[in-house]
């Protein structure tokens, strides 16, 4: 099956949390022998500011984690349709695209026949419903949304007819434990702190509880404004910038423990989805913390895979019992894992979308090909 994929990028992950699935789900299609063509606008926001930070030869990087993924850049003002959907049996259009380009590829299904689905990873469809309004999906056969509350919206607007829960999940063959590398600190967080989505909730139930604590820790991530800036300074936590999503499991490797303080969108009116962090710690290892996230699709175990607090006395308390039990945090560590490996990977996400695309009426030799190596499966 040739699969074509519109996403804002697969070269960058600064302040692109999606990176980590879409690179995963292209590495298990291409496992699989399916032929994939993922393409980026010339000039991306997220690709601009990461080699601003860092220089130009940073946005080819990731291909040596990722050997077999090679990213395909188009002029936004001229894409040329004929190049980039010519013999597509399944397009996907992220919903991090402008609106013209959703459109666009919409009208040009008939013209090449390709089965058309779009992809929703993002809390948009509430904080900014306005623009979801604006899309139009009448030619499309589908969406693929990361979580059940999402889906109930979409098919209540009546934006689309069929959509299907297609969850985030962890690329297992890169994100495992790496046991042998040294501890550094007590605490790792990794996330962008962003636009006052979640400050209250951070200072809460991550600076404090550390400083309380007087626990090392190292928060990694970009767009920290200054009174973060400060206040992590004032707990002695270190700041370690941007880190390449390719590297999280080296940087968990390093720490005894973390934390998901999910974004308000995701506890208050999204409740459910966990976003891609919660899957990337599990993978890796590392017990974890989650806070104020109500699991309404039950798709980890609470007290088995993780440990739960809402309040940051309880934070506390948790971070106390898992820095002090080292039977407590290998049996955290071994539970999330297992978690992740029995129903929460790349590949578990790439057998949904052949059997969603099947439905769409995509003949099934062309969705379970012949693997090119079947002793990478």
């Amino acid at each position: 099956m040739k699969i074509v994929l519109f996403y804002h990028s697969l070269a960058s992950d600064w302040n692109h949390g999606n990176a980590h699935f879409l690179r995963g789900i292209c590495s298990e299609l291409i496992r699989k022998g399916h032929e994939v063509k993922v393409y980026e606008p010339e000039k991306g926001w997220s690709l601009e500011n990461l080699m601003n930070d860092h220089g130009p030869e940073k946005a080819s990087e990731f291909q040596s984690y990722y050997p077999t993924l090679e990213t395909n850049f188009y002029a936004p003002e001229k894409p040329d349709f004929s190049a980039m959907l010519s013999g597509a049996d399944l397009v996907i259009v992220h919903e991090w695209n402008p609106h013209e380009l959703v459109e666009a590829i919409g009208e040009k299904k008939k013209e090449y026949g390709y089965k058309l689905l779009f992809h929703d990873t993002h809390h948009r469809v509430v904080s900014d419903s306005d623009s979801m309004e604006k899309y139009n999906f009448s030619n499309y056969d589908g969406a693929l949304v990361f979580g059940e509350v999402l889906r109930n919206i979409y098919l209540d607007k009546g934006w689309m007819s069929e959509v299907w829960t297609w969850h985030e999940a962890a690329d297992a063959k890169l994100f495992k434990p790496l046991p042998d590398v040294q501890k550094e600190g007590d605490l790792v967080w990794i996330g962008n702190w962003g636009d006052n989505e979640r400050t209250d909730e951070l200072m809460e139930l991550l600076v404090k509880p550390i400083k309380e604590l007087g626990l090392k820790a190292k928060f990694y991530g970009v767009r920290y404004p200054q009174i973060a800036l400060n206040a992590m300074r004032d707990a002695n936590i270190e700041y370690g910038g941007h880190l390449p999503n390719y590297k999280v499991p080296e940087v968990f490797a390093r720490y005894h423990v973390t934390v998901h303080v999910p974004r308000r969108n995701y506890v208050k009116i999204l409740p459910g989805i966990p976003t891609i962090r919660p899957f990337e710690a599990l993978a890796c290892g590392i017990p974890l913390i989650s806070t104020q996230w109500q699991d309404k699709e039950h798709l980890f175990t609470p007290g088995q895979d993780y440990l739960v607090a809402n309040n940051g006395e309880k934070v506390k308390e948790q971070l106390q019992k898992i820095l002090q039990n080292k039977s407590l945090s290998g049996q955290l560590a071994e539970n999330g894992r297992k978690t992740i490996l029995n129903k929460h990977t790349c590949r578990h996400r790439v057998e949904e979308l052949e059997a969603i695309v099947e439905q769409l009426g995509i003949a099934h030799e062309l969705t379970t090909p012949l693997l090119i190596n079947p002793l990478e499966a």
